[in-house]
């Protein structure tokens, strides 16, 4: 549900046409008989399951701007996480490329922690690891622990800290770098009311800042309060990209559906939303005084 005729100026991100495909094994019994003999006998004699093509992102495009929070949404294998991490450069796409404007962050990669160092520690590794100096990181470190909330636990090892104590602490470490683009998976569902109010206070200075958020989350209605768009994946598909309230209503009405076994009712509503998005069209064009990276170089 892009609006076709969206401002060019500001852009942060812009992912063109992007497809990732994967193999795994699967233990499929219809796997096993359309499987040639030759590759049966090999799988038996090597005590391995045959191996499938996942269709993990199909010829997704968007632009993300200045200022927004975009958040994606869409069932586990969707692609959300996927996504993320070409986005990050952590993968390379079997097709398109992604052009940032500035190197984007991912919560809980960028920031190297070491699970037998205390809280405190990583906080100076992981500001080290995103380029801060030693008296920026030393500078940054209150108004990491204030953000975190995680007490007194920031003098213990992270090996005994909880999933969410983790990932409040990547978070505000993450945060502290002031990124341009930050990139973050489902982390502000792990905290209280406080903390995420905290953290979206966060989002929001950042963006202020001219910079842009993409956040992942299985939570709909947090998708909702907190991001100006929203991105609806389905099965590698992008489904539809407009208005955060908009699309995080039709997402949740279409799982509830489907959580209910109304799947004929739920299948009539996704192909309604897909009849209802835009194609966003990416044209990179090269410009005179600037060299422009792609993320993914081929």
């Amino acid at each position: 549900m892009a609006p076709p005729n969206a401002p060019r100026s500001g852009i942060q991100v812009a992912v063109d046409d992007i497809h990732v495909r994967y193999r795994t094994p699967s233990s499929d019994s219809e796997v096993r008989r359309t499987a040639s003999r030759p590759a049966r006998v090999l799988n038996r004699l090597l005590g391995r399951e045959p191996t499938v093509v996942v269709r993990a992102l199909a010829g997704i495009s968007l632009v993300a701007r200045a200022g927004e929070a975009i958040g994606i949404v869409g069932l586990n294998g969707s692609g959300k996480s996927t996504l993320l991490r070409i986005i990050a450069g952590l993968e390379k796409p079997l097709r398109g490329q992604v052009l940032a404007a500035t190197r984007p962050v991912l919560l809980g990669v960028n920031a190297a922690l070491l699970p037998e160092l205390t809280g405190q520690q990583n906080v100076r590794l992981g500001c080290l690891a995103m380029g801060m100096n030693p008296t920026q990181a030393a500078d940054a470190y209150r108004d990491i622990v204030e953000l975190a909330g995680i007490g007194t636990a920031i003098h213990h090892p992270m090996k005994t800290y909880s999933s969410g104590m983790s990932a409040r602490l990547k978070f505000a470490i993450a945060a502290a770098a002031n990124p341009r683009i930050l990139l973050i998976d489902e982390a502000l569902a792990t905290g209280d009311a406080a903390f995420r109010e905290r953290s979206e206070e966060r989002m929001t200075a950042l963006r202020a800042d001219a910079g842009c958020v993409f956040l992942v989350s299985h939570a709909a209605k947090s998708v909702e309060e907190t991001c100006t768009r929203a991105v609806w994946l389905h099965k590698g598909r992008l489904v539809m990209d407009g208005d955060a309230y908009t699309v995080a209503q039709k997402y949740r009405w279409w799982a509830w559906n489907l959580a209910k076994g109304e799947e004929q009712k739920a299948s009539g509503l996704l192909d309604d939303a897909f009849r209802q998005g835009f194609d966003t069209a990416v044209r990179v064009f090269p410009t005179p005084d600037a060299i422009v990276v792609p993320r993914h170089a081929r």
